[in-house]
């Protein structure tokens, strides 16, 4: 049985409690690795030496990270196939998902913000002749990472690079339902060169060990990807702490058909933003708003392809959907979809758990599920599933559209299919997200600030926005003399 250890002050360790948790893979609904359940005394040990290895990392010249950093690259890239396969085993993600997005993103996010610490500029402002003032970015210190556990490597990286490249160091949790690719990066690190304590590891329960991390006094920043109640614990256990917050939370996102959009196109676009990575991602577009007049054209379509989706062995290349995370979410999702059905919702297909035999017979399968026939301020499209599951809305214009989109609590992405132009920027202008894409999905650009809206989450990351956020900012004022 495969053991996940800590990673502090640059050594792998076991947890101080001595306790572990088990890890099971989804396809299989097997154990396959154990992980520290750890407590407040490694957290603790982590926070130390993060609060050590500030001192080194924050004085080393922006050049000298950045060859750190792209060691780090480096490795990611050499160990790429064992990081597919081990997220793919960890997830139930198909593993040509992990192959050709996970774990590519991840060397990308950390290439690309160390080559932007190298770009990251101070201001200047020159007050005629009286003065100038000129504004340095300072790293903070310690920074809380806590990453979610569905797309465990890719955002761990997304929450590390940043802070790293603007010269703090990091305690990171990892999910623990998710640990296993976190545990392999540790041992990157140390064949990387990381300096000890630059990165440090805290696997456990979050309740325990990413609570101790937010209530640290020693930890000013936090960056958390995840729930949005999860989220309100930790802006109400830091708001006597003054800490700084980047939370991504929760989405319920709509998806917006106009009919003179190319149906083709939309439905599949449809069918990656409903049903990619199982439906268990943060910008998946569990609402579909269809203008009447198209909405049966549309149906009919979207049906046919979501039956021909193949769901099975995460190994097969032509399985375009693997399993649900754990038995757990797999309960929650079936639970909301029977939710639905009492509340008098249509499943037009799919809408149960999918049985296999051989090495499959214990994994947390379920059909793509679409849903029809409930009103948009139902309980099912108004609360987050996080599954493989969508609903069916028709509308017959703007207005109507854009107060239906809006009525969630929720406000994290969105997408609008048209091909009016002036249509789009109106209806996209009105949308309450954070982003909103036209005629497309999941495009994603490193450089564009991301976060979400209302209960989507508070701040904003990505590109230089990560950098200001990993940074204090201080201003330095110089009185020039006159002429005497």
């Amino acid at each position: 049985m495969k053991k996940i250890k800590n990673y502090i002050d640059g050594k792998l360790v076991e947890p101080k409690t001595k306790k572990y948790l088990k890890n099971y893979n989804p396809a299989t609904g097997k154990v396959f690795s154990l992980i520290p359940d750890s407590g407040k005394e490694d957290v603790e040990l982590a926070v130390q030496s993060a609060k050590k290895g500030f001192f080194l990392w924050s004085k080393m010249s922006k050049r000298e990270r950045y060859e750190v950093l792209m060691n780090l690259v480096k490795e990611i890239e050499n160990s790429f196939e064992v990081l597919v396969r081990a997220e793919s085993d960890d997830t139930g993600k198909p593993e040509w998902l992990t192959r050709s997005v996970d774990i590519p993103r991840c060397s990308e996010n950390i290439r690309f913000f160390a080559t932007a610490s190298l770009h990251f500029d101070s201001k200047l402002h020159e007050m005629d002749g009286n003065a100038i003032n000129y504004t340095l970015k300072e790293p903070i210190g310690v920074v809380g990472a806590i990453s979610p556990w569905n797309l465990p490597l890719y955002l761990l990286t997304w929450k590390i690079a940043p802070a790293l490249a603007a010269g703090n160091t990091v305690v990171a949790k990892p999910s623990e339902i998710t640990p296993y690719t976190a545990f392999l990066f540790s041992k990157i690190c140390k064949r990387a060169g990381v300096p000890p304590g630059v990165i440090n590891i805290v696997h456990g329960l979050g309740s325990c060990v990413g609570e101790e991390i937010v209530k640290h006094k020693s930890v000013p920043v936090i960056s958390f990807t995840g729930g949005t109640k999860t989220g309100e614990r930790i802006a109400k256990i830091s708001s006597n702490q003054f800490k700084k917050l980047s939370l991504e939370l929760g989405g319920k996102n709509p998806n917006i058909i106009f009919s003179d959009t190319d149906i083709d196109k939309a439905v599949d676009w449809a069918i990656k933003s409903s049903f990619l990575n199982q439906g268990q991602i943060c910008l998946c577009g569990s609402r579909i708003f269809i203008e009447k007049i198209v909405y049966e054209k549309f149906k009919s379509l979207f049906v046919k392809k979501t039956k021909a989706l193949v769901v099975g062995d995460p190994k097969n290349k032509n399985s375009f959907l693997g399993a649900v995370v754990s038995k757990d979410h797999m309960k929650s999702v079936l639970n909301k979809i029977s939710s639905a059905k009492r509340g008098g919702g249509d499943i037009l297909t799919g809408g149960k758990r999918l049985l296999f035999t051989g090495k499959l017979k214990g994994g947390y399968f379920i059909e793509p599920t679409i849903i029809e026939g409930l009103g948009y301020l139902s309980k099912t499209n108004q609360e987050e599933i996080f599954g493989p599951v969508v609903c069916l809305i028709p509308f017959e214009g703007e207005e109507e559209v854009v107060k239906m989109a809006n009525s969630t609590i929720y406000g994290l992405s969105a997408s609008i299919f048209t091909e009016n132009i002036s249509r789009a920027h109106r209806v996209a202008s009105k949308i309450k997200s954070g982003v909103v894409w036209i005629n497309s999905w999941l495009i994603r650009d490193l450089r564009i600030p991301f976060g979400g809206m209302k209960s989507s989450g508070l701040g904003r990351e990505g590109g230089f926005n990560s950098l200001n956020f990993f940074t204090e900012s201080k201003n330095v004022c110089l009185k020039i003399d006159s002429e005497t």
